[in-house]
């Protein structure tokens, strides 16, 4: 949702997002049990109105304003966008 708003904001239309996460769970060592180790996120996505310059950079963005990015700030989150004409 918040890259749907980012994207709306740059004069873009969304046309498709699919969007994906991967998470990675490894052990707790400090603390036993398990952790999450890490998350892929992969975005492709259709928009007319913006250039793939403005695709991705509303990509990062919403990476590091979304709410949830936020509360998993102690795990990597990795970002591929992949910008579709």
């Amino acid at each position: 949702m918040q890259f749907s708003a980012i994207l709306g904001e740059a004069g873009g239309t969304v046309e498709a997002l699919d969007v994906k996460a991967d998470v990675s769970l490894g052990p707790d060592k400090d603390n036993g049990g398990f952790k999450l180790t890490g998350i892929t996120l992969t975005v492709n996505g259709e928009v007319s109105g913006i250039d793939e310059a403005a695709f991705l950079k509303a990509a990062d963005e919403a990476k590091a304003t979304c709410p949830v990015s936020k509360a998993l700030t102690g795990v990597d989150i990795e970002l591929k966008a992949t910008f579709e004409q």
